[in-house]
């Protein structure tokens, strides 16, 4: 049976599994697993590329969970979700975005905001449709856009736009086929924050092209530096064109969960419930309830964003301090930061990626490369530290070990 000829033509066709070409995250871990074994009891590794909390859920959450797995009555297929947690989600947006005057109709959960993303294309998106994505960024909904026969326009989020999109570089003919527009704020990895004006620019663009607007929100609560957590919804005129995706995986350490909602338009909604309901029979029910348990107790994100604050101070200052031009992000918990060019003793960098296997090779540092519009790097200030006393020593040890390294920037 000739299996390698049958592989579909979204997934590689006759050459899934051939092709050579290694995606930049299995490359990290592959030198990561070389770093460790060079430099073993000598340099322990300094993981700063880490996209995901370093702490698990509330113990009062995961206590939760406990407590409902047990119960028969949750064992149940949860399909499009539970009432609670719908309730839950809307008052939390209300709380924490001021967004109101929604309903259950306008929102639903999802295994996590990555399903959410898979599944939108498929209610949109038809042969030769384009969706509008930023780069850098998250490209799942670009992977079932093109899964769906679409095409993908990627719209650069550059420095000297201070990292918003500039929509007047799409070209016509992409706009008159574009259904989709996928933007992330706060973002990742920029760790650039919307603003309301930004958000009113979007709104106005949907409307001008009939495009819908899909807001990945999942850092959306985790704001520092005074700024408040904005929503898209919150704008007028967002709800007649988009959706907006919240992940309980950042803002409530629930990574591995699999909890997430789309909010917004009754008809997108309803759309994605559609295709949904045909993909997937829903989330636990007793994860969903301990979700809803976490939603109301936003203090639990409160907490954490005091612990990534604290460390974002000293991060920004061993950066600096090292060559680094930076300054603290107002959203997410990453630094983003130009890739030095070289080093002092003649090495020479023509891309992130090379920065990042350099510091592992020659310093056991783990960051993120990303080439996509420039080359920057990507620290992340959920690298694991039991204590306060714990992350002033991780800090103190990465300026050390930069500083050795004399870059060039």
């Amino acid at each position: 049976m000739d299996i390698q000829n049958m592989f579909a033509e979204r997934i590689g066709g006759n050459q899934f599994g051939i092709n050579n070409e290694i995606y930049k995250f299995a490359l990290i871990k592959e030198w990561k697993r070389n770093a460790q074994s060079k430099f073993k009891d000598i340099m322990p590794l300094i993981d700063m590329g880490v996209g995901e909390p370093d702490i698990g859920a509330d113990s009062s959450v995961v206590e939760l969970l406990s407590s409902e797995a047990r119960k028969p009555e949750n064992r149940f297929y949860a399909d499009n979700g539970i009432e609670e947690f719908r309730v839950s989600a809307l008052q939390y947006m209300k709380k924490v975005f001021n967004v109101g005057n929604l309903t259950t109709n306008n929102i639903l959960h999802g295994i996590g905001s990555k399903p959410i993303l898979s599944i939108l294309p498929e209610c949109f998106i038809n042969e030769g449709d384009y969706l509008i994505q930023t780069v850098p960024g998250y490209p799942v909904m670009a992977t079932h856009t093109r899964y769906c026969g679409g095409k993908v326009y990627s719209l650069p989020l550059k420095e000297e736009n201070n990292y918003y999109p500039d929509f007047s570089e799409i070209p016509d003919e992409v706009l008159e086929k574009a259904k989709l527009l996928y933007i992330n704020y706060p973002n990742n990895p920029t760790g650039q924050i919307a603003t309301k004006d930004f958000f009113e620019y979007v709104v106005a663009f949907a409307k001008k092209n009939n495009i819908i607007v899909v807001h990945d929100a999942a850092y959306a609560a985790l704001t520092y530096n005074g700024v408040k957590p904005l929503s898209f919804l919150s704008v007028d005129g967002a709800i007649d064109v988009g959706v907006e995706i919240h992940s309980l995986s950042k803002s409530f350490n629930m990574t591995g969960w699999r909890l997430g909602f789309v909010v917004g338009n009754e008809k997108i909604i309803s759309a994605y419930g559609a295709v949904k309901d045909n993909t997937d029979s829903g989330q636990f029910r007793a994860i969903q309830k301990a979700g809803a348990f976490a939603l109301s107790h936003t203090e639990i994100t409160e907490n954490t964003i005091r612990k990534y604050d604290r460390r974002f101070n000293l991060l920004v200052d061993v950066l600096n301090e090292s060559g680094f031009r930076c300054k603290k992000p107002n959203g997410t918990f990453y630094l983003y930061v130009k890739a030095p060019i070289g080093t002092k003793s003649g090495v020479v960098f023509n891309s992130a990626l090379k920065v990042a296997e350099y510091l592992l090779q020659n310093a056991n540092i783990s960051v993120v490369p990303w080439d996509d519009s420039g080359h920057y790097l990507r620290f992340s200030v959920t690298f694991e530290a039991s204590s306060v006393d714990d992350e002033i020593k991780i800090m103190n040890e990465l300026r050390k070990r930069l500083k050795v390294l004399d870059f060039i920037f």
